[in-house]
């Protein structure tokens, strides 16, 4: 049922969005975004005393993340959207997948709820369909026409707010497909996250020193990942969150990291933020699949269907060409994908066949698709 859009919450949210004005015009006041005075254990600055997340040291190996006190180690799936159609049509098409992959897992399963956490700051009509928390998206103007930073400040909400009764998050996005039960990959005080090829912070390591400084350890440190697919301990990720809303907004205000980060900035930001509180990630590359590129499904857990798939007739991928047969979200921006998608041609790859399968049911079972 849909949650967190009465009046009972109108008091703390204006006490979040008060948070957030303040910590954003602390950031975009100061000449230079977080430069190497985060605090640290063993000296302060002046930065610590106005950001509202002082950095607390942790040991490498991460913050204790701790099982429930029976052998499941529960998560809650996480993900946050906007109310446009191009979001929601993605979250119920995932929401459904989520309900069957769980239910078909029996009562061992380590997936636990769900909630979709939408930056518009006001319920839509699809709250008693998919679980809602409705967080306030940041001041107008504060993204500068890059909506991913809301994600940063919505979960910082929804962590501070929300009644989350696993010991784990997995923060997932709209765009992902459940393929079979995800366990909880995090263990023995690890987070679990997917490893990006593009995320290279030995690469970008003179832009990242301005927020993770030598002091700190290695640039290794940074794992290879953004903010999803990632399974993490609650109680490590309301203390990440915080720092990953205040270093993407630093990061975005700075030429020089938004030139080198562009759209993966906010990626960069939640490796740089959990890196900076001490938590390491087990890196999964099984934990998803990005079709076309990657072509069976195999024993993955989730399809990203991020990219667009583009095949002749012949089942021959024109990637950066538009096919004659092809399956792409960005075709859908203004309106969902019809039920019943015309399937791919013979000879494409298995996991573009399974997506549009997946997609398919979904859209065949879900009440009121394209009303």
């Amino acid at each position: 049922m849909g949650c967190g859009g009465g009046t009972t919450l109108f008091y703390p949210l204006l006490i979040t969005l008060s948070v957030a004005l303040i910590t954003y015009n602390i950031i975009i006041s100061s000449n230079a975004p977080l430069k190497q005075d985060f605090p640290s254990s063993s000296s302060s600055s002046s930065l610590s005393s106005s950001i509202i997340d002082p950095v607390i040291a942790l040991p490498r190996g991460g913050s204790r993340i701790r099982g429930g006190k029976s052998e499941r180690r529960l998560f809650h799936t996480a993900v946050t959207a906007s109310d446009s159609v191009y979001n929601t049509w993605q979250c119920r098409v995932m929401y459904y997948w989520f309900k069957k992959t769980r239910a078909s897992a029996g009562p061992g399963s380590e997936m636990g709820g769900f909630t979709r956490i939408l930056h518009d700051g006001k319920p839509d009509r699809f709250m008693d369909e998919i679980p809602t928390f409705v967080a306030q998206p940041l001041p107008p103007g504060t993204d500068q026409g890059y909506v991913v930073l809301n994600r940063p400040w919505a979960f910082v909400q929804w962590l501070q707010q929300a009644d989350i009764k696993e010991d784990y998050v997995l923060m997932s996005e709209p765009d992902h497909i459940i393929v079979k039960p995800i366990p909880n990959l995090a263990k023995d005080g690890f987070g679990a996250a997917f490893p990006f090829f593009y995320i290279e912070p030995k690469k970008y390591e003179k832009v990242l020193r301005k927020y993770y400084p030598e002091e700190r350890g290695p640039v290794t440190d940074i794992d290879p990942i953004g903010n999803s697919p990632v399974i993490v301990g609650k109680e490590a990720l309301k203390k990440i969150a915080p720092t990953w809303m205040n270093v993407s907004l630093a990061m975005k205000k700075d030429p020089e990291a938004d030139k080198a980060f562009g759209w993966v900035l906010e990626m960069y930001a939640y490796a740089v933020s959990s890196a900076l509180h001490g938590v390491s990630n087990i890196l999964h590359k099984d934990f998803m699949i990005q079709p076309p590129w990657d072509t069976e499904v195999g024993d993955k857990y989730i399809i990203h269907y991020t990219y667009g798939c583009d095949y002749d007739m012949k089942g021959q991928l024109t990637y950066g060409k538009v096919g004659e047969w092809r399956f792409d979200k960005r075709s859908y921006d203004s309106t969902p994908p019809p039920r019943n998608l015309t399937m791919p041609p013979p000879g494409v790859s298995q996991s573009v066949v399974t997506l549009v399968k997946m997609v398919n049911e979904a859209t065949a079972n879900i009440p009121n698709w394209g009303e």
